[in-house]
């Protein structure tokens, strides 16, 4: 790519700030809200208008690059990853959580260049944590280095776990089969409601491992450079390479962690976005 990587980071902190603000000024107040993949899978006009200021700033800025976004892909743009510089979007992870004011939401964008990822931004405003990664420079919150938690063993690992927004049958059978596996083997289990902050939290060293079925490239894409720069590993559940059209990710602390979790989850196989 011609453009600078330094300029891109610097335009989407300034860009994912100003769509933090919005979703800041409007979590507690009254939203209109509609429904797209079944009653729990939601969308509100701050989730439009947010991609749409991502997206139509860099456009403006970038107009050969790229761009996979939640509200756009939901809205009928084929969902494509090529090697041209591609912009990653989701405007609201979270959004369940944004419409009843709970405080874990997020902005989620990331930069793959040759189907790599090359920046990362994760951005909670309601609490006021921004997460960012590039490509070998390491992973930091609010400006400071992070790095994972040094646990090895399962036993003594806190995990984030999400029921998501599907209420497929199969998926749901898994998801609860897998809560009862690791119930009574961890320290405990979380959930933020937020893909997004669950693989932030596992880079900042507050968990030690989360997964997910069914979750979509704009969730995971800055998150999975996030966890990997602070340290931790990204890989598909059933322990092969991580794909981020797979709709399926397990991030880590360590190599070890992950591994014990593949030895002992079920697995679920989405469509692939």
């Amino acid at each position: 790519m011609t453009e600078n990587l330094d300029e891109c980071y610097e335009i989407i902190v300034k860009l994912s700030k100003e769509g933090g603000q919005l979703i800041h000024e409007r979590i507690w107040s009254k939203k209109i809200v509609e429904f797209k993949s079944c009653e729990v899978d939601l969308v509100t006009e701050t989730d439009q208008q947010v991609e749409k200021l991502l997206i139509s700033n860099l456009k403006a800025k970038f107009p050969s690059h790229r761009f996979i976004g939640e509200e756009s892909t939901a809205a009928g743009v084929k969902c494509e990853l090529t090697d041209d510089p591609t912009w990653i979007i989701d405007p609201v992870d979270g959004t369940m959580n944004f419409v009843h004011g709970y405080p874990n939401v997020c902005v989620s964008v990331a930069l793959w260049v040759n189907k790599v990822a090359q920046i990362g931004i994760i951005y909670n405003p309601i609490l006021d944590l921004f997460f960012s990664a590039r490509q070998g420079q390491g992973a930091f919150l609010n400006g400071k280095p992070i790095h994972v938690s040094h646990e090895n063993e399962l036993s003594k690992s806190l995990i984030g776990y999400e029921f998501g927004t599907s209420r497929d049958t199969e998926k749901m059978k898994v998801v609860m089969g897998n809560m009862n596996i690791l119930t009574p083997v961890v320290h405990g289990v979380r959930s933020t409601g937020s893909c997004a902050q669950n693989m932030a939290m596992v880079a900042l060293g507050g968990t030690n491992a989360n997964f997910e079925f069914g979750i979509h490239a704009w969730d995971i894409a800055a998150g999975c450079l996030i966890v990997t720069e602070a340290g931790g590993v990204v890989i598909d559940p059933a322990g092969g390479p991580f794909d981020v059209l797979s709709r399926r990710y397990l991030c880590a602390c360590s190599q070890d962690i992950a591994d014990q979790l593949v030895k002992i989850i079920k697995q679920y196989y989405p469509e692939r976005d």
